[in-house]
């Protein structure tokens, strides 16, 4: 009777648990993607050279969830690594499903909080210069980079953000739900990865976590 009353616990208890698995691009997320304007001819990486992270995370409601992402082939197993201690951590992400980033407009959830990866773009310039591009691929060209909770991690430069709705955010000293922490740092930092919150000057991207940390 014993272990009849256990099994279940024990299921639970696997259920759970972190998980995490990675595959190629299915034709139709390849469409999607290119559809988009996410991936183009004269990108610095291949399809073939992404794949899709499925990892388990937890969310703003105090739930379970599963959450995806295109990230370079390199990165998949240290991403999940990271992304298992982000889920012991109880790290709260608000968006990460395909459908979020790569999906119609009109289907995307409308706080624009979404987590990602991969996107075909250059970086950013900071918002003290303003402007659309840099002339150099970002990183999330590469499928080397990931942003965390946008709304809570802005990119903000010189008392500005391209967010107005960042402003809660950008006091880093009172903490709120969502806002990356030390251990996150720490998480990301333990692959070698290195955080936009820490650039030297006034620019800042609290959301960014990439390989060589620009």
């Amino acid at each position: 009777m014993l272990g009849v009353l256990a099994l279940p616990a024990a299921l639970l208890a696997f259920a759970s648990s972190f998980q995490s698995s990675d595959a190629p691009l299915s034709p139709p997320v390849r469409s999607q993607v290119k559809a988009g304007g996410y991936w183009h001819q004269g990108c610095p990486v291949g399809l073939s050279d992404l794949r899709v992270l499925t990892v388990s995370h937890w969310g703003f409601d105090g739930r379970r969830h599963t959450g995806r992402l295109i990230v370079n082939r390199t990165a998949t197993r240290p991403l999940a690594r990271v992304f298992g201690q982000l889920y012991r951590l109880h790290f709260p992400i608000h968006h990460m499903r395909l459908a979020d980033v790569y999906g119609p407009s009109r289907g995307r959830p409308r706080d624009g909080d979404l987590s990602g990866s991969f996107e075909c773009r250059e970086a950013v310039p900071s918002p003290c210069t303003g402007g659309t591009g840099t002339g150099s691929w970002s990183m999330h060209a590469y499928g080397l980079a990931v942003d965390l909770n946008p709304v809570e991690n802005p990119y903000v430069g010189c008392g500005q953000s391209r967010d107005p709705t960042a402003k809660l955010y950008r006091d880093r000293s009172r903490h709120r739900r969502g806002m990356v922490t030390r251990r996150v740092i720490q998480a990301f930092g333990s692959i070698g990865w290195g955080w936009g919150g820490s650039w030297s000057g006034n620019t800042k991207d609290y959301m960014h976590f990439s390989s060589t940390g620009h």
